[in-house]
């Protein structure tokens, strides 16, 4: 019976008049694009696995990296690996903070400050000093951001690389031509690579339009991360002028090219050239709801952008801000924060990287 169950729910799912153009068929998928004995295969979703073991082998470049590369450039700028001010020992508040709440309100304060002597304001300068432990440093920040920026940029460039000599990128109809009958070897590792994004146009072998995509999506986000470097090593100017030319390439590709090129191809040149079959739906609705988010984070990068430039600095993550210890540094630290901060529950604003206290893949 569980094995009947399992087999109904596997063919409703991989139902091919879901995920494939009509007269088209799993079966058509499962030959060679290339001569016999090629070894060329089209897209198989088995190979979605291939992404486990890649990421981990990416994870561990990235430990080294950040510990031989980004330590050592951070090191010789001048990033301390010094953190914020660390809480005074105390039993009752520390359980409190552990398995209670880590901002007690009012009447909890009422309370701990009969039961400790204290006053309240020590009470709630103690919890400030208390969850600033628990705040990456600076230097831990500038060499995730430096990791990023390398990453970010060699991708880009790795898929621009590709992409030059594909037809394709010069002619989007050629994205839906002989569709799904196309090799994807050539993107193969930059779609692993990538695998969040574009894991349904590699299930249903649309892997040219998931390319250029790919491609959009990553030019801008490598300037992001050179203005957070900017940023932790103190130098202003720098900052400023990369995160306005991360404001610019954003909107450009986000609002112009990508309706302009990606949707004006996904919904219009395929439409004429293989017509519309219920993955196709989906597909494009994901894509219209992708711009509809850049719309939104186009809105917040120029919004902060212009707080900043009002205030004459663009100014540092909100990671970076310690919490103050006194109602006066509040005022200031709050005064302070311009591009790089966060909304009230800690998710980041800019550019679609949801992450609590981060900036971060991209879309």
């Amino acid at each position: 019976m569980a094995a009947a169950a399992a087999a109904a729910l596997r063919a409703w799912f991989w139902n091919e008049r879901f995920w494939l153009p009509h007269n088209v068929t799993w079966a058509d998928l499962a030959g060679e694009p290339g001569p016999p004995g090629s070894g060329l295969q089209y897209p198989r979703a088995g190979h979605v696995l291939s992404a486990f073991p890649l990421a981990l082998g990416i994870f561990a470049v990235r430990l080294l990296f950040e510990r031989f590369i980004a330590k050592p450039c951070a090191i010789n700028l001048g990033i301390q690996d010094s953190g914020p001010h660390r809480a005074q020992p105390n039993a009752i508040l520390e359980k409190v903070f552990t398995s209670i709440t880590k901002s007690p309100d009012g009447k909890r304060l009422e309370g701990l400050s009969k039961q400790l002597d204290w006053d309240v304001r020590k009470i709630q300068r103690w919890f400030r000093h208390r969850r600033n432990q628990d705040k990456p440093t600076t230097l831990t920040k500038f060499c995730e951001s430096m990791w990023r920026f390398t990453f970010y940029l060699s991708i880009f460039f790795y898929g621009i690389r590709f992409l030059w000599t594909a037809p394709w990128f010069w002619d989007t109809r050629q994205c839906w031509y002989n569709y799904p009958f196309q090799d994807f070897l050539i993107m193969f590792v930059h779609h692993l690579a990538t695998i969040g994004l574009i894991t349904f146009s590699y299930m249903n072998n649309m892997v040219r339009v998931g390319t250029l995509v790919l491609c959009l999506h990553d030019a801008s986000d490598f300037l992001l991360e050179a203005a957070k470097l900017a940023n932790y090593a103190k130098y202003q100017r720098l900052c400023d002028a990369f995160f306005m030319l991360f404001g610019v390439v954003f909107i450009v590709t986000r609002l112009g090219i990508y309706p302009f090129w990606i949707l004006n191809t996904t919904l219009f040149e395929s439409w004429e050239l293989i017509g519309p079959y219920p993955s196709w739906w989906l597909f494009n609705g994901l894509l219209i709801t992708l711009q509809f988010l850049h719309i939104i984070w186009s809105y917040l990068i120029i919004r902060t952008a212009y707080k900043a430039l009002v205030r004459g600095k663009v100014s540092k993550d909100d990671r970076s801000d310690v919490e103050s210890s006194s109602e006066e540094e509040d005022v200031t630290s709050n005064s302070t924060k311009g591009v790089f901060s966060t909304s009230s529950n800690g998710s980041n604003r800019v550019n679609g990287h949801v992450a609590s206290g981060q900036w971060t893949e991209e879309e």
